[in-house]
């Protein structure tokens, strides 16, 4: 079991986190909807029903919606782009590991299945990070679009108001505010990393180079 926590701990780590926060999500959530519904005179929600509300799934999906995102564009751009000095860039002088022609390995025991096999299965398996995120950030837009829809027309209900529409809403400003809000901040992040990563250092990340590295070494 300590072996297992040992080579694991980062995945339980951040699994536990994501749950404990998804938790306070939910629970803080909950109590500011009912909070909103006292002031205005309205019946109160069981958690069970908050949780199936547009505004809550909205709310969730919007935040994965980003971050999926961000991951996605974030290996696709370090596949082609560089920045020297960061650990975050592979080195625009050298080749790197990762651009190795995978077929050459095709012969080795230890590679995997697809790289093994050729052919198609290799091609897809060469883009298959790419293409997971690209589809996790798909469906969690889609996910947040239908249910930012659903919040929009269940407040348009209670206040007795026309109900849009799912192409309505898709127009609506307030369903992009939604997303470049977040969009905007996942970017920023990013660049923060990639550029303070040039100067700055954390003994023992592989997020960081080693702390005696000039600042011009790129990559770990």
């Amino acid at each position: 079991m300590k072996t297992w926590l040992r080579d694991n701990g980062l995945t339980v780590a951040l699994v536990t986190l994501f749950l404990a926060s998804l938790i306070g999500q939910a629970v803080t959530g909950f109590a500011q909807e009912n909070e909103e519904r006292i002031q205005h005179g309205q019946i109160l929600l069981h958690f069970g029903e908050y949780l199936r509300t547009g505004a809550f799934l909205s709310a969730l999906f919007e935040n994965w919606e980003s971050e999926f995102l961000q991951m996605w564009a974030y290996v696709m751009l370090t596949a082609y782009l560089f920045q020297r000095g960061s650990p975050e860039s592979k080195d625009p002088d050298e080749d790197a590991p990762q651009d190795r022609d995978p077929a050459l390995d095709g012969d080795k025991a230890s590679a995997p299945a697809p790289v093994r096999k050729g052919g198609l299965a290799l091609r897809l398996y060469s883009h298959s990070l790419g293409l997971a995120l690209l589809t996790l950030f798909v469906l969690s837009f889609v996910l947040h679009f239908v249910n930012s829809a659903r919040h929009e027309q269940e407040e348009a209900l209670e206040h007795h108001l026309p109900v849009p529409g799912l192409m309505e809403h898709l127009s609506s400003a307030q369903f992009w505010f939604e997303s470049f809000q977040n969009w905007q901040s996942e970017f920023l992040s990013t660049a923060v990393l990639v550029v303070l990563a040039i100067f700055l250092r954390e003994k023992g990340s592989p997020e960081s180079k080693p702390v005696s590295a000039p600042h011009s070494q790129t990559g770990t």
